[in-house]
């Protein structure tokens, strides 16, 4: 045994170097023949673990990132090998895995509807009349909306478990590549409102440069998700956690696989009776003052992690109950950790306490405040976030003192 871990660990220090090389710059196919000289093979797992161990050693997550592709290129042929002698276990029916695979699919063809529409908005000459298929590309591109929610449920429900179980870089890895692709698709839609109604060379540059490869890395994104991620996770997560994926992920196809109850579903609301600094609640009261309030709560305690969130009837932000434990740098994607980072430094050192932020999405203007939390004698025992829309309040006007009913 010992044997197989130090020919592993020796494997996982080579492959490193390789990837360090592949970093400043070196050629593609001498990495590939050192690479063919190493293994026949190299799991998911151990393509994450060296992702890990990089950052682990200092290297940013944004240059990890940007190798990405490069390692999937490179490791490609081995993933392949694996896919398609049947060693990564497949996933039974109704199983989240299956879920995401299945959203995969739509979302791979809905990339290819969309690349067939541009092509041929590209084939057309210059002055033809493309009214129809800008018509086609935008309901696609709609439709192809789907990727944020697919990102959101791989951030908010599958990374927790496996930063649960020590693997925190590649999902900030990943993370990353999907707001640059969020980013990128928002482009597009601009891009796909402003056009011309006709065939024009600016709007063939922009399908080139900007259109065709956001598509390529949506595919390369599915692929990284079902060979690398995908069956890490088959590999990490135990029975009982994708127990409660299932549950998470709130899909009707996935009423066969929900978690069984547990004791305190089956007691029912706690009876006893909560003091607080005035007066005294059940915790089932504490629970609808809370989920009634008109904005989101959400605690992290002074360890940094995760407590409690509201569940209101609409939430501004998602959440999942797998970010209950969460280290809260883990909840945002890596371009504003170090923002979350600072915010929390300077509450425990008491420089400051509080932090307002506001932005306006989707039609609403979301305000977004953050406050120290101290005990009686000052000390520092987490954070409260505080999110609502915010757009009713601005536009009140004078006064009201007359209640109006049905208003």
């Amino acid at each position: 045994m010992s044997e197989l871990i130090d020919n592993r660990k020796h494997r996982q220090e080579v492959l490193k170097g390789i990837i360090r090389d592949i970093h400043r710059g070196a050629d593609p196919d001498d990495i590939k023949r050192r690479f063919a000289e190493l293994l026949d093979q190299v799991g998911a797992t151990e393509i994450s673990a060296i992702e890990q161990a990089l950052i682990d050693e200092g290297l940013p997550i944004e240059e990890v990132q940007q190798l990405c592709d490069v390692h999937v290129r490179v490791f490609r042929e081995s993933l392949d090998k694996q896919m398609a002698a049947g060693d990564v276990a497949e996933p039974v029916e109704a199983h989240p895995v299956a879920w995401f695979k299945d959203e995969n699919q739509l979302i791979g063809g809905l990339v290819e509807g969309i690349k067939e529409i541009v092509t041929r908005i590209s084939e057309l000459p210059a002055g033809t009349d493309i009214t129809a298929e800008l018509g086609e590309w935008r309901k696609k591109h709609t439709e192809l909306g789907i990727v944020d929610a697919h990102y959101a449920r791989k951030e908010n429900v599958l990374f927790p478990y496996l930063e649960k179980n020590g693997i925190t870089g590649p999902p900030s890895v990943m993370w990353g590549i999907h707001d640059v692709l969020r980013a990128d698709l928002r482009e597009i839609s601009q891009l796909i409102i402003g056009s011309e109604k006709i065939a024009n060379p600016s709007l063939n540059r922009a399908i080139a440069d900007k259109v065709i490869p956001t598509l390529n890395q949506i595919s390369e994104m599915i692929y990284k998700e079902e060979n690398i991620l995908l069956p890490m996770c088959m590999e990490t997560l135990t029975a009982d956690e994708w127990d409660e994926v299932a549950k998470q992920l709130k899909d009707p196809e996935m009423a066969t696989y929900k978690a069984p109850a547990t004791a305190q579903d089956e007691a029912g609301p706690h009876q006893g009776l909560v003091n607080l600094d005035v007066g005294a609640l059940t915790p089932e009261q504490i629970n609808l003052v809370l989920t009634h309030l008109p904005l989101d709560v959400t605690y992290v305690d002074e360890k940094d992690e995760v407590k409690y969130f509201s569940l209101g009837k609409e939430r501004i932000f998602e959440r999942t109950p797998a970010v209950i434990g969460r280290k809260v740098h883990n909840c945002h994607p890596p371009t504003s950790v170090h923002v979350v980072e600072q915010i929390v430094s300077d509450f425990r050192s008491g420089k400051r306490d509080r932090a307002d932020f506001w932005i306006q999405s989707q039609g609403k203007f979301i305000l977004i405040q953050y406050f120290a939390v101290r005990d009686r004698e000052g000390n520092y025992r987490g954070v409260l976030e505080v999110t609502q829309d915010a757009a009713w309040v601005r536009s009140l006007e004078g006064e009201k003192r007359i209640y109006d009913e049905g208003k």
